[in-house]
C-alpha cells in the first residue's frame, strides 16, 4: 500500500506536467499567431481570394522589366468576375523599352475588359508614363512628375583604365560590329551609327505611342518629347495628364463617368514575393518594416533598386537621378 506522501508525490508531479503541457501548448499556440501575422505583414494578403465586388488596386512601382509575375496578375485581374474597374497605381521612373511595351500591351488588354484609370502619386517617367498611357484615364498629384519621353542605351567604356594598368583585350569576331561596343575598346562610328539607328526606332514608336493614345498633334507631341519630366500641373498644360488628383479622385471619375458602383471597397492585388523574387535585400527590407524599422527597411529597399538598376540592359525607357534622360 502506497505511503500518503508518494500520492501526494504523484498528484504533485501530475499537476506539475498538465502545468507544463498548457504552457507549452499555449506558447506554440502563441509561436503561430505570429508566425502568421508576420507573413501577412511581410507578404501582404491576396485580394484575389475576394469573391465579393471591388475596385483593384494594381501598384506599379520601381524598375519596370515587363517580368513574369507582373503580367501574369495583371491578367488574373482582367479574367476575375469580382474586379469592377481597376486602379493602376504608379511610382516609377521607367526600365527597360521592351519591359514596358509588354507592361503597356497587358494594361491595354485588360483596359478593354475594366475601366481603368492610371494614378500618379510621384512619379510616371519614362517605360513608367508608357504604363500610364495604356489606362482610360491619367490622374496626377500636381507635383508628380511625367514625361521623359525619350530612349537611351548606355554602356562603360574602360579603354583609358586598361590603357592605364597595362590590359588589352583582344577578340576574334565575325563582323566588325559583332558584340559591338563591348567597352574595352573605343566604339567605332559605325557601331554608334547601329546604336542611334536601334534608337531612333524606339523613339519613333514611343512618339507614335504618345500621340495616338494622348490625340496629339504633331506640335503639341513636339513640345513633350524632348525626354525633360514636367509637374502634374504642366501635365495638364501639355496634354499629358486628363485630371489633378489622387485616389479619391479617380474613383469618383470612375463611379461617374465608368457607371461602377459606389461605395465599392478598394482592395490591394499583389504580386506573391516569394525569397527568390524578392532577392536579399528586398526580402532583408520587407523583414525590417514588419519589424518596424523604418529607417533600415528605406535604406535597404533602396540598395535593392539601385543594384536593380545597375542590371539592366538593352534598350531603356528611364529617367534617372543623375540627369541621364
Amino acid at each position: 500500500m502506497a505511503s500518503p506522501f508518494f500520492a501526494d508525490y504523484l498528484a504533485e508531479r501530475r499537476s506539475l506536467q498538465r502545468r507544463v503541457s498548457y504552457w507549452r501548448i499555449a506558447a506554440f499556440s502563441a509561436l503561430i499567431v505570429a508566425l502568421i501575422v508576420s507573413g501577412l505583414r511581410l507578404f501582404g494578403t491576396d485580394a484575389s481570394l475576394s469573391f465579393t465586388p471591388h475596385i483593384a488596386r494594381l501598384a506599379i512601382e520601381g524598375i519596370i522589366t515587363g517580368d513574369r509575375e507582373t503580367l501574369k496578375l495583371i491578367q488574373k485581374i482582367e479574367d476575375s468576375k469580382s474586379v469592377a474597374a481597376v486602379l493602376i497605381t504608379i511610382d516609377s521612373p521607367g526600365g527597360t523599352t521592351s519591359g514596358a511595351e509588354r507592361l503597356y500591351d497587358a494594361i491595354r488588354r485588360l483596359t478593354a475588359k475594366k475601366p481603368t484609370v492610371a494614378v500618379v502619386g510621384s512619379m510616371a517617367a519614362s517605360g513608367g508614363y508608357i504604363a500610364a498611357i495604356g489606362a482610360d484615364q491619367i490622374f496626377a498629384l500636381g507635383n508628380a512628375l511625367v514625361g521623359s519621353i525619350g530612349v537611351l542605351v548606355q554602356y562603360p567604356n574602360f579603354t583609358k583604365l586598361l590603357d592605364t594598368v597595362g590590359v588589352k583585350v583582344e577578340d576574334v569576331k565575325s563582323s566588325p560590329l559583332k558584340a559591338s561596343p563591348n567597352g574595352f575598346e573605343p566604339t567605332s562610328p559605325e557601331a554608334r551609327a547601329a546604336l542611334a539607328s536601334l534608337v531612333d526606332d524606339s523613339f519613333t514608336w514611343f512618339k507614335a505611342l504618345v500621340k495616338e493614345r494622348r490625340a496629339m498633334s504633331d506640335e503639341q507631341l513636339q513640345v513633350v518629347s524632348d525626354g525633360r519630366v514636367f509637374t502634374g500641373r504642366q501635365g495638364m498644360e501639355v496634354h499629358l495628364v486628363d485630371r489633378l488628383g489622387g485616389e479619391r479622385e479617380a474613383i469618383d471619375w470612375l463611379q461617374k463617368e465608368k457607371n461602377v458602383t459606389k461605395d465599392l471597397p478598394v482592395r490591394d492585388w499583389k504580386q506573391d514575393r516569394t525569397l527568390e523574387r524578392l532577392g536579399i535585400l528586398s526580402f532583408s527590407a520587407r523583414a525590417a518594416e514588419a519589424l518596424g524599422l523604418g529607417g533600415l527597411s528605406v535604406v535597404l529597399d533602396h540598395a535593392a533598386k539601385s543594384a536593380q538598376e545597375r542590371m539592366l540592359d538593352g534598350l531603356l525607357s528611364i529617367w534617372q537621378v543623375n540627369g541621364t534622360n
